[in-house]
């Protein structure tokens, strides 16, 4: 079983980004890939600011963090991430547009190199067969934000290779973080069971049985949850909880994981919630 050193990330918005920061503080050798010049100078950006405050919060040593950045590489070819030992993607939700980035990553990488998707809801068996070999395609689910939250569904396909699991779960300790397994279904464990909570919110607004504030008070001092399901979809975006919603019904072939309707027209019209300004809540 050969060791992972290099790790190659496709992606370099919130969740790439931070899980390649992850990857360099931890020790591995880290190459950020985008195709948006603009996007990988931004996410640069951002590792060096948060990198900075890591250090006045004393949570690393300067010393630490000039190394982690030394070990983080930024570019825009995907050829770029040939030598990597694990490939994580961590583009959009589509499955069409992963399915073309890992029959691309297959012809280019031919060793025994993973490909890793961070998915949240897409069928890992769906983005192999994409692929020559099944058998290195992985789901590797990190959890926003990246540095702070501790789990990452590991999700094999129906072709993952036993030892490409057991490279992917050390590798998941290796950077701090507790790889739970998970199988290959719309949502995995995380999204089926949050999305239809978070989705029978947006009925009960939409229903008039409380306000969104109280909704969110409920649940926080009645469930013990940090955060009400409204303000969490807010955090997660309106779009994405909406595109995940769909992809369960599809998934799992049940109309009662649609989006409810309340949630809709936010999308509709541009509330996505924290990242657009607007959202159940404004910001």
């Amino acid at each position: 079983m050969s060791e992972i050193k290099r790790v190659g990330v496709i992606g370099s918005g919130q969740m790439g980004g931070g899980i390649a920061q992850v990857a360099a503080v931890s020790g591995f050798e880290t190459v950020v890939m985008d195709t948006s010049a603009d996007q990988v100078a931004l996410c640069e950006k951002t590792h060096d600011k948060l990198l900075a405050r890591a250090v006045e919060k004393g949570k690393m040593s300067e010393d630490d963090a000039k190394a982690a950045k030394g070990r983080l590489t930024y570019v825009t070819d995907i050829k770029s991430l040939a030598d990597s030992d694990i490939v994580v993607e961590a583009v959009v939700e589509n499955a069409e547009v992963k399915k073309s980035i890992f029959k691309q990553l297959a012809g280019m990488l031919t060793g025994d190199q993973i490909l890793a998707s961070n998915t949240s809801s897409i069928s890992i068996t769906e983005i192999a067969a994409a692929t020559d070999c099944p058998e290195r395609v992985i789901g590797m689910h990190f959890f926003y934000p990246v540095p702070v939250m501790k789990l990452v569904e590991v999700i094999n396909g129906l072709a993952t290779d036993a030892n490409v699991t057991e490279r992917v779960i050390k590798l998941a300790g290796d950077m701090g973080k507790t790889a739970v397994p998970a199988n290959d279904r719309a949502g995995f464990v995380s999204n089926r069971v949050l999305m239809p909570m978070i989705n029978e919110a947006f009925y009960a607004w939409m229903e008039g049985v409380a306000e969104p504030e109280h909704l969110d008070q409920i649940m926080k001092l009645g469930c013990n949850h940090p955060m009400g399901p409204l303000e969490l979809a807010d955090f997660i975006g309106l779009d994405t909880c909406a595109h995940i919603m769909n992809v369960l019904a599809d998934g799992l072939h049940s109309e009662r994981y649609r989006p409810c309707p309340k949630l809709e027209q936010l999308v509709v019209a541009g509330r996505f919630g924290r990242k657009s300004g607007h959202g159940v809540f404004k910001y």
